[in-house]
């Protein structure tokens, strides 16, 4: 008769021994300390990459050629409202680009990189003998491509799709284009605006941006055109989408319903500006609570634009099959979160 094998504490071993490593006392703050050790060494990994000879030499031309393009650039995500967003952008391409790293099977690619950037250095010349700083600062990002391609070639760029993206949607937009977008934008809002006052049984009658309801009279303005939320909006698209979706047609889909959402959206603020200085006070039109009603209208947008993003990402989950990771094995459904496949492996 054999005696049966005793559990390892009951065996003399040690009770920590037979416990999974996660449920060993002190074995969570282990793990998180194996995790920032690693996030230490891929950091320096990467900085050591860009800190080599001729990475530093490479930063400092583009810093030599690109230095007042850039400068410009700050100073309009400072000072300029319709161009505030940039000042999240740029650090969050940064970090995208950082968490993505470099593909391990990137290799240089030196005749399509020195092409890209000798576009970029010279349309940064014309663009400077022109004065035109959307030029200008289009040529930083198409350098910034030709900087990455000669490094790590043309895998690494559309690896870095997200971070260019995002860095492409900070360059605001040059006055013409913005003043031929932000007309059509302002009438679209005062009809949809001055049409739901009518729903309301308000008294109202639309002359272009001017809506005149009793004893008021509210001008729309181009500041409430929705230029400035639709943009955020539609780089909260991008982000979404990068974030929980995974097929591209799908996060052009997402994007495609950001613009109708801002557009409605803000024609629902402008009739809760007539609601409101109409049934309640003049002093609700301008001012402080109009510009938080502004804020309010944007986070009902955001909120949409949310549910939207995770809708298409269910939709995602019944139709495609699960997403491999880099070891050849599928991720399990649900797929959520940072980074989504597609992205991560590049």
């Amino acid at each position: 008769m054999t005696t049966p094998a005793l559990p390892a504490p009951l065996a003399g071993g040690s009770a920590t021994e037979s416990l999974p490593e996660r449920t060993r006392p002190g074995g969570a703050r282990q793990d998180r300390g194996r995790a920032a050790v690693d996030e230490f060494s891929r950091f320096a990994s990467q900085l050591r990459a860009v800190a080599s000879p001729t990475g530093l030499a490479t930063a400092a031309l583009f810093a030599f050629l690109y230095a007042r393009p850039a400068y410009l650039l700050v100073r309009d995500w400072w000072t300029n409202p319709e161009a505030g967003h940039g000042l999240l952008l740029a650090p969050l391409a940064l970090w995208f680009a950082y968490k993505s790293g470099i593909r391990p099977d990137a290799r240089p690619n030196r005749a399509v990189g020195a092409a890209l950037l000798v576009a970029g250095v010279g349309f940064r010349w014309l663009a400077d003998l022109a004065a035109e700083l959307f030029v200008m600062r289009g040529s930083m990002l198409l350098a910034l491509a030709g900087l990455v391609v000669w490094h790590y070639g043309v895998r690494q760029v559309v690896r870095w799709w997200l971070p260019f993206t995002l860095f492409a949607l900070s360059i605001p937009l040059p006055e013409i284009v913005l003043n031929k977008i932000a007309l059509p934008l302002q009438f679209l809002a005062s009809k949809i605006g001055a049409s739901l006052l009518a729903w309301r049984q308000i008294p109202v009658l639309l002359s272009g941006n001017v809506i005149r309801i009793p004893r008021h009279e509210l001008f729309v303005a181009e500041a409430c055109s929705g230029l400035r939320s639709l943009t955020a909006l539609i780089s909260l698209g991008v982000l979404l989408g990068a974030i929980v979706l995974r097929h591209p047609i799908s996060r052009l889909l997402l994007l495609a319903a950001v613009i109708p959402v801002a557009i409605v959206l803000n024609g629902v603020r402008v009739f809760l500006t007539g609601f409101l200085v109409y049934f309640v006070d003049p002093a609700l039109g301008e001012g402080f609570m109009h510009k938080t009603e502004g804020m309010a209208v944007f986070i009902v947008a955001f909120a949409i634009i949310g549910a939207l993003a995770f809708g298409v990402s269910a939709v995602e989950q019944r139709v495609l099959p699960a997403p491999e990771r880099r070891d050849g094995s599928r991720v399990p459904e649900p797929v959520t979160g940072f980074p989504a496949p597609e992205f991560a492996n590049g």
